[in-house]
């Protein structure tokens, strides 16, 4: 009896913490994902020692009136500055981000490429930020915008903003 009791107490302690969680996020952009978690490593699989794929990725607390979401995914650790490895934009605003998906239009990133790279740090753990913008407005470019050209046009139409950061470190190649 003793023991129904313990596991039933903890049931509803975890039952109001959770309640309470999710109540201090209704309303609020959040973006996460199901293949790591907030300052958390990021699988190989994602990365350039993987099949360099962009993660899933879920969206949450979408503000009223959001036309379009943009998405930044940088890494302010690099040698050189921060350093982009997927700019896209007129992100239809849904609740999912596949998995190796293209869900809107994208830009060069620092790597030259107009698709998504994944971390690939030279020497120790970086960070990984993926800024997600939602936006009450579609954006237009009469070509590939750079980042700054972006970042201008979004200028007066971000209605809300979420972050999720991920850590990645190569792997050491055993033979």
């Amino acid at each position: 009896m003793k023991n129904e009791f313990g596991i039933l107490a903890l049931l509803v302690l975890w039952v109001v913490l959770a309640t309470k969680n999710v109540s201090a996020q209704v309303g609020q952009l959040q973006i996460t994902s199901p293949a790591f978690g907030h300052n958390q490593m990021i699988p190989q699989k994602y990365t350039c020692q993987g099949e360099d794929v962009n993660p899933p990725l879920a969206i949450t607390g979408v503000p009223e009136g959001t036309k379009s979401f943009t998405l930044i995914i940088d890494d302010p650790d690099a040698p050189g500055g921060n350093w982009d490895h997927w700019l896209i934009y007129n992100i239809a605003p849904a609740p999912i981000i596949e998995e190796d998906s293209v869900p809107g239009t994208q830009t060069t990133n620092d790597f030259g490429r107009v698709h998504y790279g994944g971390p690939c740090p030279p020497s120790g753990t970086h960070r990984y930020f993926f800024k997600l913008y939602a936006l009450d407005a579609e954006l237009s470019f009469s070509g590939l915008p750079s980042k700054q050209e972006l970042e201008k046009a979004m200028e007066g139409h971000v209605l809300a903003k979420a972050e999720l950061m991920g850590l990645y470190q190569k792997t050491k190649i055993s033979y």
